[in-house]
């Protein structure tokens, strides 16, 4: 869109949209102002900057849930800041965004739809994970209480068999392919590789590869399995990669 954002209607107006709509051009090797679509994460750059509030917060007006944009926005300004260390915007904002996580992170060690929310579940507190997880990886100063304290969150919530609850402990809200291939992802780059929990996640989502989401969580399945798989089981993300491909 002219002013930088992607999407028609309701969703057009969404920084986390445009945040992994950027990703994806960057994970093409694109980068602000670099290559073929160099232009494209440029503008989509500027809309995210342009809403970031005084809080830290990166949201749109009117947005419901801006807990998960903001993961998102985190991850990309995450992944231009490690590309771009000296772009001092983009360094503020991301400062402000981490602050805002730290500061809203509840005592059940995650996040929920908004900042003030007392409890929280798997997929956002997923989400403004990852966001984490690369500003650390860039350079930025996280503090590994936080980190830890919600890694700790996404290992209670995991079952046995690799199962992995939304809210309020195992086997709250029914089963979900999507929260056991967040868990399996924020376990790896998170660095416990040699968790239980991890190992039993990554079983689970191994022993299904022709599992498929339906409805509206189709795509966002996908996001988070192929990254998942990617991190644990390169061979079996090859297998699924395939798969996805011949099916999409």
């Amino acid at each position: 869109n002219p002013d930088g954002s992607f999407g028609r209607g309701r969703i057009s107006a969404n920084a986390g949209i445009v945040s992994l709509c950027a990703l994806a051009f960057m994970a093409d090797g694109n980068l602000p102002g670099r290559g073929t679509y160099g232009r494209s994460v440029e503008r989509a750059l500027e809309y995210v900057l342009e809403h970031c509030t005084e809080s830290g917060l990166v949201t749109n007006e009117g947005v419901n849930g801006p807990m998960y944009g903001h993961g998102f926005a985190a991850l990309f300004l995450g992944e231009v800041y490690g590309m771009s260390p000296d772009d001092t915007r983009v360094r503020d904002a991301l400062v402000r965004a981490i602050h805002l996580i730290e500061n809203s992170q509840n005592d059940e060690g995650g996040w929920r739809y908004n900042p003030s929310a007392t409890d929280a579940d798997t997929s956002v507190t997923g989400a403004v994970l990852m966001g984490l997880l690369a500003a650390r990886n860039a350079g930025m100063n996280v503090p590994d209480e936080t980190i830890n304290k919600a890694l700790d969150y996404m290992a209670r919530s995991t079952g046995k068999d690799g199962a992995v609850a939304y809210s309020g402990g195992i086997g709250g809200m029914g089963e979900s392919m999507n929260r056991t291939a967040i868990a399996t992802l924020v376990f790896s780059v998170g660095r416990h590789k040699d968790w239980d929990q991890f190992k039993a996640t990554l079983k689970h989502l191994t022993g299904q590869l022709e599992h498929r989401e339906s409805g509206s969580y189709a795509e966002y399945f996908r996001y988070y399995m192929a990254q998942a798989l990617f991190q644990g089981d390169y061979d079996s993300w090859q297998k699924d990669r395939k798969s996805t491909r011949l099916n999409s």
